[in-house]
C-alpha cells in the first residue's frame, strides 16, 4: 500500500466496493503491468499474463469503474489500449466503517500473498544473480521497541528514501545504466502480544 505522500500521482481508494474490486490478483497484475510498461490492449495484456483477452477486458472494465485504469485512446473493441490512471494506490487501514476496514484488510492480505510469491521467486533465482545484486538486496528483520509516533517516523523516513527514486518510474531517461526494477516493501507493525519473542 503506497502512502499518498510519496507522490502526487496516487489513486486513493476510500470505498469498500473499490477496495474489494481491486483485491483480485489478476486486477492487481493488470494495474501493475500498465504502470510498469505503459498502455496496452486486453489482448496483449492477456498474452503477457497468460490470461484470455476476454478475461483481461472484463477486469480492465471493472478497474475503470473505480478510477484505476482508463482508455488510452485509439483502437477498437478489445484492441483499445488501456492505461493506469496513477503510479500508486493508497487506502487507509483505519476507518470507522467496518465494511471499509474489512475490504482494506482483504486487499492488504491479497497483496501480502503476492509479495510473498515475489520474495520466494527471488530466493529461487538469487544464486544465479550477479554477486553485487545478491549483496545489495535486503533480507532481514529487527525487533524494536517504539512508540506509535516513533513507528510513524520510521514509516515516513523509509518513504522519504524511496521518494528519491520515484520519478524514474515514469521517466526512464532518469534511470542510470544498470538500474533494475526493485520492490521495496515497507512493513513495520506491532508484534501481536501472544507471539513468542
Amino acid at each position: 500500500m503506497a502512502d499518498e505522500t510519496i507522490h502526487p500521482n496516487t489513486v486513493v481508494l476510500k470505498d469498500a466496493r473499490a477496495l474489494r474490486a481491486y483485491a483480485h490478483p489478476l486486477r492487481l497484475r493488470l494495474v501493475g503491468m500498465l504502470r510498469r510498461d505503459g498502455p496496452t490492449t486486453a489482448t496483449k495484456a492477456g498474452e503477457a499474463l497468460g490470461e484470455s483477452a476476454a478475461s483481461c477486458s472484463f477486469h480492465l472494465r471493472q478497474l475503470a469503474k473505480w478510477g484505476l485504469v482508463e482508455e488510452a485512446g485509439g483502437g477498437r473493441g478489445r484492441e483499445r489500449p488501456w492505461k493506469a490512471t496513477a503510479q500508486f494506490t493508497s487506502w487507509s487501514s483505519v476507518d470507522s466503517d467496518a465494511d471499509v476496514t474489512a475490504a482494506s484488510d482483504l486487499l492488504s492480505s491479497v497483496l501480502v500473498d503476492g509479495y510473498l510469491e515475489q520474495i520466494n521467486r527471488w530466493i529461487e533465482i538469487r544464486s544465479g544473480e550477479p554477486v553485487e545484486w545478491q549483496d545489495a538486496a535486503a533480507f532481514g528483520d529487527a525487533m524494536l521497541y517504539l512508540t506509535a509516533d516513533e513507528l510513524a517516523e520510521v514509516k515516513r523516513t523509509l518513504w522519504d528514501i524511496g521518494r528519491r527514486y520515484v520519478d524514474r518510474i515514469e521517466d526512464p531517461s532518469q534511470r542510470p545504466d544498470g538500474a533494475r526494477r526493485v520492490t521495496m516493501l515497507n512493513l513495520a507493525f506491532p508484534t501481536p502480544p501472544d507471539e513468542p519473542p
